[in-house]
């Protein structure tokens, strides 16, 4: 059973029940003195612990997802090592895995959608990334077989998992849902995790003399997608959005490449490159590069195009808010500014729910098929 799955939530808080119950059984028993008792003492006690410990964890993961699976738990890599061939007219994107949607109908792709598992080869980065694509269910109808569709980059927060955003986040039910209610068109998303070059967080930086996650997610990733499904090339076509540190990348993204992406939407984003032990020098003295990262330093001083942002924050319980106001502030025309402020929010997963569904809306709005 995997790392996630509800029945080994209920197997450790049954066992952890059944525990208790002896604990409090036995104890008399127990009571009396003698190495035997105190052994016994000892071992319900902490047995008991643990078993609490591993259920309160389970449910917590479970909610959050820190961890997809027991191998990402023990800090094993999963489903590594995949080779792609770049001989000349091989494809940057390899198919390695498909899976059904869970909505009704979904093991039909003409009806649910579906979703795949990709490795993006980056041409010019030289950067190697797993990601999660969805097909919407037109995707494979007859009467949408010479169309194109819009497409948005989606990214975790650091470090994330891309299982994330399919089981917590929920983004390609919700892009199912909200399609079928004719709330917003229907949209291919592109979904994995900003960390390219693992462990370090590169905060979608050209890191001098390292990963160049910047020119990947700018350039090889929107080249990749257009050459392996049936997307536009032209700005109107492809949107980006993220939360937390995926909500500063597509920020960042949108805002430094109006040529390439014309509507970007951060998630509880934050608006300066972090720079912590995770991130080592992202800059290496550079000071420019240092000041571009700033994305309120950059409205004031980059021209920023006709693109469109959505930011998002609450009054109490996120620490973004000043940043947000000033973000919005800041954007000018021909640029355009949304925002979604909630009363109260954290900086998880229960608040994002909350934003994604309207989110995707004014992402679909913003974008255009052809």
């Amino acid at each position: 059973m995997g790392l996630t799955s509800n029945k080994v939530l209920a197997v450790a808080v049954a066992l952890a029940v059944v525990l208790f119950v002896a604990t409090v059984w036995l104890w008399p028993r127990l009571a009396r003195g003698g190495w035997r008792a105190v052994l016994g003492r000892v071992g319900l006690l902490l047995a008991t612990q643990l078993a609490l410990f591993a259920s309160v964890g389970l449910a917590a993961n479970n909610s959050f997802l820190f961890y997809g699976s027991w191998a990402d738990l023990f800090g094993q890599e999963q489903d590594m090592g995949v080779v792609v061939d770049h001989s000349a007219g091989s494809k940057d994107v390899k198919v390695v895995g498909t899976q059904a949607m869970d909505v009704p109908g979904g093991g039909r792709p003409s009806v649910g959608g579906q979703i795949q598992k990709v490795v993006i080869a980056g041409e010019k980065s030289k950067i190697d990334s797993q990601a999660y694509v969805y097909l919407p269910p037109e995707y494979f109808q007859g009467k949408y077989a010479k169309s194109t569709f819009p497409v948005s980059v989606v990214l975790t927060g650091y470090p994330g998992t891309a299982e994330n955003l399919l089981k917590g986040l929920k983004y390609p039910k919700t892009a199912f849902q909200q399609a079928k209610e004719k709330k917003m068109q229907p949209m291919i998303l592109v979904m994995l995790r900003p960390t390219v070059a693992p462990p370090r967080d590169t905060e979608c930086v050209d890191v001098p003399g390292g990963p160049q996650t910047e020119t990947f997610f700018a350039e090889d990733l929107p080249q990749a997608i257009a050459q392996t499904y049936r997307v536009g090339t032209k700005p109107r076509n492809w949107g980006f959005m993220g939360n937390s540190t995926g909500g500063y990348c597509a920020l960042k993204i949108v805002l430094h490449h109006p040529d390439r992406f014309s509507a970007g939407a951060g998630f509880s984003a934050y608006y300066r490159a972090a720079d912590d032990v995770t991130t080592g020098d992202l800059f290496q003295g550079d000071q420019a590069e240092k000041k571009r990262a700033d994305l309120l330093w950059s409205l004031d001083h980059v021209p920023q195009g006709s693109s469109s942002f959505l930011v998002t924050t609450s009054k109490h319980g996120e620490g973004n808010l000043k940043g947000t106001l000033a973000f919005i502030k800041k954007v000018k025309a021909p640029a355009s500014v949304s925002s979604i402020t909630l009363e109260s929010g954290g900086h998880n997963f229960n608040t994002w729910n909350r934003e994604i569904p309207p989110g995707l809306v004014w992402m679909s709005g913003k974008l255009s098929a052809s």
